[in-house]
């Protein structure tokens, strides 16, 4: 199946949806806040908070524990509008696909009119709070991830190119940048370290799950890579982005704002996630068990490695490059603690039906 008979496939597929659901756009008027919550995607969301956390608590300014609060909370909140605004805009393809189609909007529980004011609204809440409480560099890069996210990932690259996932990353990939800007008032090369590693996780991540729902990304007429180029193709890659996750993954211990501790962690993660990735591409097409392992620990994976990266910066030992970061340690924001171990819980429990 190639990207213009997709493109096609969906073309009728949005036509259904419409004619089907012509009142899309008129309140739904039996909704519960529990809809509107699911429609943040809350583990997902959990997911961009636990990242940020991390790239708030490893930068070389601390605030006080009440704006730290504030800029979690703006930037939980950013991420849930762009969970919001994303099921707005797929609500036709989500119509159709099984593991999206018990969503509030298919389910007629939202209609995508409110959707798509809930979204905007709290896109615009969650940016100007991000502003009052930290800085514009914050709450600009925030803006600019959501827009991405909706824009370029969901509008365009997602039923456009077989690499929607790999550019689209890269909304995904910013939270760390943001957690830190909103700390510094400025991008550094740690951040810029994460948003790479969480870049390159993301492919083998969404690829090792698309791999065993096919058949719903086709019906969807989503190009996925394994709609478009198949199994073997698929697997070949996530083989590559693996290693490459494996090597980038090192780099906070490379360039010092990481303990030795960290980079064994890391190593071993790393090798596992090859491992496994290997496995998978020596696998046969109706093994359906090599994908799922992958995608599993590869949620693991990532919370290992910033929770091993946010657990180093909360100990007293210093590389030389953290000591003298601007004259100041780094000290990690401990009253945020435990509502980052709460974080991580959640996202590491993700379902497939949210991401």
């Amino acid at each position: 199946m190639n990207v213009k008979s997709i493109a096609g496939e969906l073309g009728q597929r949005r036509v259904r949806f419409a004619s089907s659901s012509h009142s899309a756009y008129s309140p739904a008027g039996h909704w519960s806040v529990s809809d509107f919550v699911a429609l943040t995607k809350p583990r997902v969301m959990m997911l961009a908070v636990f990242t940020a956390l991390v790239g708030l608590s490893i930068a070389p300014t601390r605030l006080d524990p009440l704006t730290a609060l504030a800029a979690v909370f703006a930037i939980a909140a950013g991420a849930g509008a762009a969970g919001v605004l994303n099921m707005w805009y797929d609500a036709d393809i989500d119509a159709v696909m099984a593991r999206t189609a018990m969503r509030p909007i298919p389910r007629g529980k939202v209609s995508r009119f409110e959707a798509l004011v809930f979204g905007l609204v709290l896109s615009g809440f969650a940016v100007v709070v991000l502003a009052l409480a930290t800085n514009l560099t914050a709450a600009a890069l925030l803006a600019c991830t959501i827009l991405f996210y909706i824009v370029v990932y969901t509008a365009w690259l997602k039923r456009a190119t077989r690499q929607n996932i790999v550019i689209g990353g890269a909304a995904g990939a910013l939270p760390p940048v943001i957690g830190w800007a909103a700390a510094t008032g400025e991008i550094g090369l740690e951040p810029l370290t994460l948003f790479l590693i969480i870049f390159l996780w993301t492919p083998p991540h969404f690829w090792a799950l698309a791999l065993n729902r096919t058949d719903d990304y086709a019906g969807a007429g989503v190009p996925m890579l394994p709609v478009v180029a198949g199994r073997a193709a698929t697997t070949r890659q996530i083989l590559i982005y693996s290693g490459l996750l494996a090597l980038a993954s090192e780099l906070p211990w490379v360039l010092g704002f990481a303990g030795a501790i960290y980079g064994v962690i890391v190593a071993i993660c790393g090798a596992l996630f090859l491992l496994l990735a290997f496995q998978l591409s020596r696998s046969i097409g109706a093994d359906r068990r090599t994908a799922h392992r992958l995608f599993v620990f590869s949620i693991f994976y990532l919370f290992v490695l910033f929770a091993a990266l946010l657990v180093d910066h909360g100990g007293d030992s210093f590389s030389p490059m953290r000591a003298s970061h601007a004259g100041r340690a780094v000290t990690v924001h401990v009253d945020l603690l435990p509502g980052a171990v709460h974080s991580a819980s959640s996202f590491i429990n993700l379902s497939t039906g949210e991401v």
